[in-house]
């Protein structure tokens, strides 16, 4: 039985997705996929169809009307991989900013070395970004910064897409109370599962600025983890 599941959200990824399942699938390590797709116009969700043929039990997709958000994407994601066997579960974006060999890395920092969490991680030393212009690493740079000194946590990426969860963290964590969808989505995850106790491990990671596709990132995603964090603070586990 694999017990490590990665959710891939998709939403208009038809350059990247067949090829992301195909180097998934080519790694060392065996992997399953799930694709949550939210209603992709451009066939995203045909694509994978086509796959599951080949693919048979290791590639699933669920598809979703409209565009939902992250956050409720890779919570749908989660409670999914909670109903089956899986005992690491892996966030990861389709569009290869997140190198697909680093999957390893995670598992290994959950698996062998302790953590709970481990987060693919650019602001760690041996962390990169490749492809940003200087505004954009600096605005990133700099908003993690501020992240950790509201929420007074020593995690370095607060932001990061790429992790992976031991199964027991995202028991613990009250999924239905997690209330935001883009970039504070991923600040709440982190802080909650700090705040419970777990450990967590950031693993360093060159970030590649997507080459295929269009950028889901808005100036309203941005706002809510700048604002969010005040809420992130003080809410109830």
């Amino acid at each position: 039985m694999i017990d490590r599941l990665v959710i891939i959200p998709t939403y208009n990824e038809k350059e990247n997705i067949e090829n992301m399942v195909r180097t998934v699938f080519k790694l060392p390590l065996e992997f399953h996929i799930l694709i949550i797709d939210d209603g992709s116009p451009d066939g995203t969700g045909n694509i994978i169809k086509s796959l599951q043929t080949e693919f048979k039990d290791k590639l699933h997709l669920v598809e979703r009307s409209g565009k939902l958000g992250l956050g409720t994407a890779y919570i749908h994601g989660f409670k999914w991989a909670l109903e089956r066997e899986y005992n690491y579960i892996f966030e990861m974006d389709a569009d290869f900013s997140h190198n697909p060999k680093d999957l390893i890395r995670l598992h290994e920092a959950c698996d062998k070395q302790g953590a709970d969490m481990s987060i693919g991680s650019r602001y760690v030393k041996g962390g990169n970004v490749k492809n940003w212009d200087m505004k954009r690493i600096l605005l990133s740079y700099f908003a993690s910064i501020y992240v950790r000194a509201i929420l007074w946590v020593s995690i370095k990426d607060t932001t990061a897409g790429f992790v992976c969860y031991k199964r027991k963290v995202l028991e613990t964590i009250k999924l239905d109370k997690i209330q935001f969808m883009g970039y504070a989505f991923q600040i709440e995850m982190k802080y909650t599962t700090k705040r419970l106790g777990f450990k967590i491990k950031e693993v360093p990671i060159t970030f590649i600025d997507r080459v295929l596709g269009k950028s889901k990132m808005s100036s309203k995603i941005f706002r809510e983890a700048l604002l969010g964090v005040f809420i992130i603070k003080n809410k109830e586990l």
